[in-house]
């Protein structure tokens, strides 16, 4: 007796009876909650010195977490320092030639250039007297006492003495009118100048400090003191724990049953009979192939849309990566809807 159509017929049974066990044990599952794959993400940060300097100190470590404005790392700043001072004395003598043409002449530098005033003009009067007595002399005597060139070298000391009269005179009035506006205004702007520098040097000091701008978690130190910094150089990787997410993928099929705020439930092995809760925050308006790393049960080449779930995670139990199982609640529920990651 051949016993072969025996043996394929109750295979073709045990299937029979495994498929609809399957089909019917999962259409009330199917018709409340939707169960999808994916994987943990979060934001990263990368933080780089603004400046070109060697690493003084750096103050955390991998895994540290880290508040938000707290220093993680200073740079040498014994330069910037002495830069700072200097840029601080060079405002002071600003400050000082500013001040010194804001309050015009002093008094006795007014008293001085008349005194110089009187003085040239008493040399001025004196060339004049010798001239005329010469002249007087030479009309006495005919021209034989005084020579013609005694004559023009008293002239030429007259017109010396009140070229230098003249001279002293407008001295005075300059020194009596005081600085003019375009001279304050100059000393004025160099002032500014030398603030404005003194301005970028404590920037710069500040910006030798390394501050976490979130809360996170220190994932990578990637410089180390005495290396040379540089803002195209990342000294730490941040790992920002909240928001987190589950990055999944679901069809187009189900992709009606799928709404923002859904309530969600996520697990992972590493926390088996421990769910966390979540909700839907964003869902893909354009479609894109299956991942590599997403298994489903339809074929990986088919269009699905990215949702991410957001996650309630108090105890910091997902990493970056991490696969979770993702279970959303299909009667209507709704998370209170948040911010989008």
């Amino acid at each position: 007796m051949n016993k072969k159509p025996i043996i394929l017929g109750a295979i073709v049974l045990l299937a029979g009876a495994a498929f609809a066990a399957w089909y019917f044990n999962r259409q009330p599952a199917d018709a409340h909650s939707l169960v999808l794959y994916g994987n943990v993400d979060l934001r990263q940060v990368s933080l780089a010195f603004n400046g070109s300097e060697r690493i003084g100190k750096l103050h955390v470590q991998e895994g540290d977490r880290v508040k938000a404005g707290q220093v993680l790392g200073e740079l040498d700043t014994r330069t910037l320092q002495l830069q700072a001072a200097q840029a601080e004395a060079q405002i002071a003598v600003q400050t000082q030639a500013l001040q010194r043409l804001k309050s015009g002449s002093r008094p006795e530098e007014v008293a001085q250039s008349r005194a110089q005033v009187a003085a040239a003009a008493a040399d001025a009067e004196l060339a004049r007297q010798q001239l005329e007595r010469l002249q007087s002399i030479r009309q006495t005597t005919v021209g034989r006492a005084v020579s013609q060139q005694d004559i023009d070298a008293a002239q030429a000391r007259q017109k010396v003495a009140q070229a230098q009269l003249e001279n002293v005179r407008k001295a005075q009035q300059l020194v009596v009118t005081g600085p003019r506006k375009e001279d304050i205004a100059q000393a004025q702007a160099q002032l500014d100048v030398a603030v404005a520098a003194l301005a970028v040097l404590r920037h710069q000091l500040q910006e030798a400090q390394l501050k976490a701008p979130i809360d996170a978690v220190v994932r990578a130190r990637l410089m180390e003191p005495g290396d040379m910094a540089s803002p195209q150089r990342p000294v730490f990787t941040l790992a920002i724990t909240d928001p987190k997410w589950v990055r999944a993928y679901v069809t187009e099929a189900d992709l009606g049953r799928v709404k923002p705020g859904m309530a969600a439930t996520l697990s992972t092995d590493s926390h088996p009979g421990q769910p966390l809760q979540g909700k839907v925050g964003y869902i893909s308006s354009v479609a894109e192939f299956t991942p590599k790393t997403v298994q489903t049960e339809e074929l990986r080449s088919s269009l699905v849309y990215e949702i991410r779930v957001l996650a309630d995670d108090p105890e910091d139990r997902l990493r970056l990566g991490m696969p979770a199982t993702v279970r959303l609640a299909l009667d209507g529920n709704t998370a209170t809807a948040g911010s989008k990651p």
